[in-house]
């Protein structure tokens, strides 16, 4: 491998290059998952070829990339402030959104567990503390589907891009698993909401 200029990429080509948010590649970065350079003035570089090896290996497949993308597409919607243009999000007190958020992550994990696995009560569950979250913000059945689809549109991105990233047959059974996940969650939301 030779150390030449055009060997080199930066953080938004290599983001690219795996299919993913950037936040999610520095954060792989960050954390030694992707081996990375510092340039003197702080920017992150990568050898190409260490990118298409990362971009093919077990490291980037799975339920981690996905949940990792889902974190970093949410973090930039809330850095860019679109968050804020939703009027569900802005019923929701700071320690309701940290609620949703725990909820959000809780999702993230229970996907995650997808692969493979039967279905559980954990949709019920999960969707019954959503919608007691969001009563207690005063928002409507409406505003509480359109939050949780906002989040789910995040995770279905992402487990789009993932199988464009990686091709083929293998995410489609996963990509069917999360949906019927999130299906019943959000039944279960709207019978939350007409049982009160």
């Amino acid at each position: 491998m030779t150390d030449q200029q055009d060997d080199w990429i930066g953080l938004s080509e290599a983001a690219r290059l795996i299919g993913v948010h950037p936040s999610t590649v520095r954060s792989w970065a960050d954390s030694g998952k992707l081996p990375v350079h510092r340039t003197v003035g702080g920017h992150r570089r990568f050898f190409r070829s260490d990118i298409e090896a990362f971009r093919r290996g077990p490291e980037a497949s799975g339920a981690q990339f996905v949940i990792e993308n889902v974190i970093g597409r949410t973090r930039l919607e809330v850095a860019e402030g679109r968050l804020e243009d939703q009027a569900w999000y802005r019923k929701l007190t700071e320690p309701q959104r940290e609620a949703y958020r725990d909820e959000s992550h809780r999702l993230l994990q229970q996907v995650g567990e997808l692969i493979g696995a039967e279905s559980s009560e954990e949709p019920r569950q999960m969707g019954q503390e959503y919608a007691k979250i969001s009563l207690d913000a005063g928002m409507t059945l409406v505003d509480a589907v359109e939050a949780f689809l906002f989040f789910r549109g995040l995770l279905m991105e992402s487990i789009y891009s993932l199988q464009e990233t990686k091709g083929g047959p293998t995410w489609t059974p996963f990509y069917r698993q999360a949906s019927r996940f999130t299906d019943a969650l959000l039944v279960s939301i709207v019978e939350s909401y007409q049982s009160r």
